[in-house]
């Protein structure tokens, strides 16, 4: 099995750790192909760059995807997904859509841990938009930047896993789901300091994927998701 792991910025970093992170979760025999965005935000940040990024990632998924069984977008805003979800004939999955699906499964309501107030905003859109509204307990954030995770992961675990309480404490949270390509790894190293389940999206993509793949369920032939003329 093949699945095809895209990062649709331009940052060579970001799609290093998620691959690694991937890598470490895969079946055996499940084969990690990574891709970088070919144009765009070196660290997809704002609404512009979000726009740019569907583009850039429905080019980078389809011109990478041909002998992939599966393919997952490698960013925590799941650039392009329904677009590539409809011109890939293979399973496509994104982070944060994957991520809150297995959150879901574990428990009854989740709390987000992101970077920045402007992440809050845009994953609360994310979270209505896939209908999981009621099961969002909160969303807090920590004062960093996706170089400081890539940088140095040992100087966030503590203010990654106070945030994470204070979703548990005061939110109610029952499980905790780190936002961010870059939170990818992060889940082990918090875990140890926070009483309900931490997840990702890299891991939970893998997962599903590998999944996906084995359950082999046939392309639309009809509706939204069924193959361009």
């Amino acid at each position: 099995m093949k699945i095809l792991l895209g990062n649709p910025n331009t940052s060579p970093e970001v799609t290093a750790r998620i691959t690694a992170a991937a890598r470490a979760v895969a079946s055996p025999g499940t084969e990690i192909k990574s891709a970088t965005g070919h144009f765009g935000a070196l660290i997809i940040s704002t609404r512009v760059d979000m726009a740019i990024a569907e583009h850039a990632s429905l080019d980078m998924m389809t011109s990478e995807a041909a002998d992939c069984d599966a393919a997952i977008i490698g960013a925590s805003i799941d650039s392009g997904l329904r677009a590539v979800r409809q011109a890939l004939p293979i399973p496509v999955l994104g982070l944060t859509e994957a991520a809150l699906h297995v959150a879901c499964l574990t428990a009854g309501r989740f709390g987000l841990v992101v970077m920045g107030p402007g992440s809050a905003t845009i994953t609360r859109e994310m979270v209505a938009a896939y209908g999981l509204a009621d099961r969002l307990a909160g969303i807090r954030w920590i004062t960093a930047a996706p170089a400081n995770l890539l940088a140095d992961q040992q100087s966030l675990i503590a203010p990654i896993a106070a945030t994470a309480r204070r979703l548990i404490d005061e939110d109610l949270a029952e499980t905790v789901i780190l936002i961010g390509a870059v939170m990818a790894g992060m889940p082990a190293l918090v875990q140890p300091h926070v009483p309900v389940p931490v997840i990702e999206g890299v891991s939970c993509a893998v997962a599903l994927a590998e999944s996906l793949v084995r359950l082999n369920l046939p392309r639309p032939t009809q509706g939204s998701y069924a193959k361009p003329a």
